[in-house]
């Protein structure tokens, strides 16, 4: 079967997030054609629940922030596998992208003084997430929408990649797609394309990621041969909502915790405190009052044990809830209403600087957040792992693929800081665009496959033929979900994992059995039965990996080998398709960091 149209670009964008737009952007002002795909509407896309900020090192709240202090938080945060390269140039282009963003409109809550206000956030040394509200994320696609808009670029919306397509080099030539209305097929073909497609977190039951995140560029870049890295490194967030049942896992902005919310278990006590790193001295006590004074902005204040990193808050959170001290529906309590002892008014100051929150439990759990306490637990929320990438250009291991945002790896290694995520999509969407668009230039229009296009169509297409004799798309998503949430979740051990493995083997007998009835026009089922190819493709790359890694490092945390080995700082690990497509693991050594970004590191650490 021939696909039903073909559309021919310099630069293909797939996905319409941050990243994608801000890779769109630059290509387009680079000169060349730029096709944009996105499989939702043109501004739903998950950036938007990126609430609390984006992290760069102004200095507007505290002149001691400065890019070596970002660097240095980045590193540490990540346990030190991060690229040392990309974490470098995020935090030196962090504050230009930023003023990029203001220049184009986009509004940021305002210091006395005028300047763009930072807030705090957890794993940051100083007050460094410029912010509007808790709704920052949506203020950046706002921006970046418009502006992408402005520059005449085409969107093709509500479209998913059912594969990359090559040329007879090995070299990205396009993509097979499917519009998500009619059914119908077609063919990109691109001199280059930058995959920005977000993260991974439909493989698991509990997630603050939309329906989009089943991990589609991972996925993609996987099977066309492309290495991943890093794909143990699962961040839980550690507040999402726990209740009601229909609302579990949606996101609880840590901005919460940044404007002086406190964590309590069932006891009414401040848990935290009970787990502090060695390396970490916060205040002492359990009274709030320095805790809110280093969020009034008191230099000489220390951080509240809240703002450690969300992979220690979370496996506390978890502790508690284990421990039988959790809050009747399963998590623990969040107050921030407690700041009424604080602050005349404070009703209003926290639905001015948290509105989303204010209405998000209003709304969907009937609960006043300015008077009563949220209940809250972890949900999985990023993928530190994601495509191998150059830092500087984001080019994977496949010639003319980049990719940027969620789908990259690289900047976070073990763990990423709250607000990193915002302006990575930014600063390396960018790179991805300038990079893309200079490739583009440079190369000639790459010849597409005609039969690489009908093998997958017709691999698309076959749930159809079992109709409804085949397996139920959702039954099998649902016992996935199940298996990645229970046996590779927040705490792992590798008997579980290799259990997990090999129920993974099994679902993808079962995905050769999945069928659907009826006509392809907005058919869920037939789009979940998609999916499940790549969900079922990250979540055994999530697993094989964990097993791999004997180790508790960041989001990855073995109860069989509960502490940090020096051996596993030196690589990463990596997956790619062996022979037959079979997922080989190996791993990858970390080049050395050169002396002056050592330097910089040693510096902070005194």
């Amino acid at each position: 079967m021939p696909a039903d149209a073909t559309y021919t670009y310099d630069v293909l964008i797939v996905g319409a997030g941050g990243a994608g737009l801000r890779a769109a952007i630059e290509a387009a002002n680079a000169g060349v054609t730029v096709g944009l795909i996105c499989k939702s509407l043109l501004g739903k896309a998950h950036t938007v629940m990126a609430e609390g900020g984006m992290a760069a090192a102004m200095a507007n709240n505290d002149d001691r922030d400065s890019w070596k202090v970002h660097f240095a938080d980045t590193m540490r945060g990540g346990q030190y596998v991060n690229n040392w390269r990309m974490a470098e140039l995020h935090a030196k282009e962090a504050p230009d992208r930023v003023r990029e963003l203001e220049g184009w409109g986009a509004v940021f809550d305002r210091t006395a003084d005028g300047r763009i206000n930072q807030r705090n956030f957890g794993g940051h040394r100083y007050p460094r997430l410029a912010h509007v509200g808790d709704r920052t994320g949506l203020e950046l696609i706002r921006t970046l929408q418009d502006h992408t808009v402005y520059l005449g670029v085409t969107v093709h919306m509500e479209h998913t990649v059912i594969e990359l397509l090559l040329d007879g080099s090995g070299r990205a030539a396009g993509v097979l797609a499917y519009d998500r209305e009619k059914g119908r097929f077609h063919v990109f073909n691109a001199k280059a394309v930058v995959l920005a497609t977000g993260g991974v977190g439909r493989a698991f039951k509990v997630t603050s990621n939309s329906w989009e995140g089943t991990g589609d560029g991972h996925a993609l870049a996987f099977r066309a041969g492309a290495e991943l890295i890093d794909m143990e490194f699962i961040q839980f967030h550690p507040t999402g909502m726990v209740w009601p049942p229909s609302v579990k896992g949606i996101l609880v902005t840590e901005g919460v915790r940044g404007e002086g919310g406190i964590l309590k278990n069932s006891e009414g006590r401040r848990f935290m405190f009970d787990d502090i790193p060695d390396n970490y001295k916060p205040q002492t006590a359990s009274d709030p009052e320095e805790g809110w004074r280093y969020v009034q902005g008191d230099k000489s204040a220390r951080r509240p044990p809240e703002l450690l990193t969300r992979d220690h808050v979370a496996r506390c959170i978890n502790r508690e809830v284990k421990a039988g001290r959790g809050s009747p529906h399963g998590g623990v309590f969040l107050d921030i209403a407690w700041i009424k002892e604080k602050i005349a008014g404070s009703e209003e100051h926290i639905k001015r600087k948290l509105p989303s929150m204010y209405h998000q439990f209003k709304e969907l759990a009937d609960l006043d957040i300015t008077k009563t306490p949220m209940e809250v637990g972890p949900t999985t929320h990023y993928i530190m792992g994601g495509i191998r990438v150059d830092a500087d250009s984001q080019m994977s291991t496949i010639h003319g693929l980049f990719a940027a945002g969620e789908c990259a790896s690289g900047i976070n290694g073990a763990n990423r800081l709250g607000g990193n995520s915002l302006s990575d999509l930014i600063v390396f969407g960018k790179r991805a665009g300038e990079y893309a668009a200079q490739y583009a230039r440079d190369n000639p229009q790459p010849r597409i496959d005609d039969g690489a296009v009908e093998h997958g169509i017709a691999t698309s297409i076959e749930p159809f033929a079992r109709g409804t004799a085949g397996e139920n798309p959702y039954t099998l998503q649902q016992d996935l979900q199940d298996t990645m949430q229970s046996l590779v979740g927040i705490v792992r051990q590798e008997s579980e994992m290799r259990e997990a493995v090999d129920r993974i083997e099994g679902y993808k007998e079962r995905l050769r059995r999945v069928g659907v009835s009826g006509g392809r026009e907005y058919h869920s089922g037939w789009h979940t039965a998609i999916d499940l190819r790549n969900l079922l493709v990250v979540s055994e790359a999530i697993a094989r990996s964990a097993i791999e890694r004997k180790e508790s490092r960041g989001g990855h945390f073995r109860e069989d080998y509960p502490e940090k080995d020096p051996a596993c700082a030196t690589f990463n690990v990596s997956t790619r398709p062996g022979p037959g497509g079979a997922m080989q693991v190996s791993h990858v050594p970390l080049p050395p960091m050169p002396d002056h970004l050592k330097a910089v590191v040693e510096e902070q650490k005194s």
